[in-house]
């Protein structure tokens, strides 16, 4: 049972998504791709803190985060637990960077779907910091995360066990920070900006991951040679093929991005467009061909779970044979069949690549 909390009363959304367990066949797909680890403690030890503290930045704004307090009694061996995650999800296990790791700081957010912990660790040889989190696993969040790490330039670091999901941190600029402090920039880079955006659009539309609004992705910015080289990551996977509207997985639509939508108007031809749009699936297409084992394996899995209610399937399917024109997404019974007819769909109409489309799924 939780401690009373010393917390400030906040504004936070009342409907939240449902969430789906991790089936055993999924459980077996982690197994075998070593996502699926013993972990030493589970997301409910978390909740016996007895103290917390309004998390607040440096202008004094609430961060909607809460620094908790565990009783000294339990609190080493809690330490301990998490240092041996850190070990595990950045080094496979290997407890010799134990010696000069400790937990500096454990944050607690209400606000989200999963509820997450944010656990500091910092190296005592030389005071640098790293994050990790420890939610509960929700099966279209641990879908979302393997998604993005087989289809999206970027690899990400997570384990489940039991109804425990560790995620490690992903680096960048919040989408809403970058918007309000970078986008005055040269044409050159502001180009780049809004090239990047429209694949990660294609990107998202693609694998159908929803509610990419600007702060649930962030920006890895890298100087080059002129200018600077942008990369949009997505930080939230809870809206992995949940939703039934299909502009939903379209991150133009939501007016919080409208800052880079108006540099793409301004920079970029509809040719333009359509031309970085091509690039992108090309890539995604080259990506399967070189995981299409793993990506068979894990779609053979997913078509056939339950990771959204029955309405938002219809819907969904319904809005994407509009869109398309056509009639394949109309037999499909699961998120997990939408997913794949999209992406079987988007990358077909381009591209007549060697890639062996019927070994995902039959010719639509």
């Amino acid at each position: 049972m939780t401690r009373p909390r010393k917390v400030m009363k906040r504004n936070v959304p009342s409907k939240k998504k449902e969430m789906f367990p991790i089936s055993d066949d999924f459980r077996e797909y982690l197994e075998r791709h070593n996502r699926y680890r013993a972990l030493p403690i589970q997301y409910d030890d978390l909740l016996h803190y007895d103290t917390s503290l309004v998390l607040l930045d440096q202008d004094g704004n609430d961060t909607l985060w809460e620094t908790v307090y565990y009783p000294p009694t339990e609190q080493d061996e809690l330490h301990r637990a998490l240092t041996e995650i850190y070990a595990l999800l950045k080094t496979d296990g290997d407890t010799a960077v134990l010696e000069h790791l400790q937990v500096a700081r454990i944050d607690f957010c209400t606000f989200g779907n999963s509820k997450p912990f944010r656990v500091r660790i910092i190296n005592r040889l030389n005071d640098n910091y790293d994050h990790f989190y420890i939610k509960k696993a929700d099966a279209s969040r641990v879908y979302g995360l393997e998604l993005e790490d087989l289809l999206s330039p970027n690899r990400v670091m997570y384990l489940v066990h039991g109804d425990t999901l560790i995620e490690e941190h992903i680096a960048g600029l919040p989408g809403d920070d970058f918007m309000r402090t970078e986008l005055d920039t040269s044409t050159f880079n502001q180009i780049r900006i809004a090239k990047e955006f429209v694949k990660f659009n294609e990107r998202c539309f693609v694998r159908l991951l929803g509610d990419m609004r600007s702060y649930n992705y962030v920006i890895d910015i890298t100087p080059d040679i002129e200018g600077y080289q942008y990369r949009m990551r997505a930080i939230d996977f809870d809206q992995q093929s949940y939703e039934g509207r299909k502009n939903f997985y379209l991150p133009q639509y939501f007016k919080e991005n409208n800052p880079i939508i108006f540099l793409g108007i301004k920079h970029m031809s509809p040719e333009t467009v359509r031309q970085y749009q091509l690039e992108e699936r090309s890539l995604i297409a080259a990506r399967i061909k070189a995981s299409l084992g793993q990506v068979k394996e894990l779609f053979d899995v997913m078509v056939t779970e339950t990771l959204s209610k029955p309405d938002k399937v219809y819907q969904l399917k319904h809005e994407l044979a509009d869109h398309h024109r056509h009639s394949a997404f109309l037999r499909c019974e699961t998120m997990g069949e939408i997913v794949l007819t999209n992406l079987r769909l988007v990358l077909q109409k381009e591209f007549r690549q060697s890639i062996v489309f019927e070994q995902l799924a039959p010719e639509p």
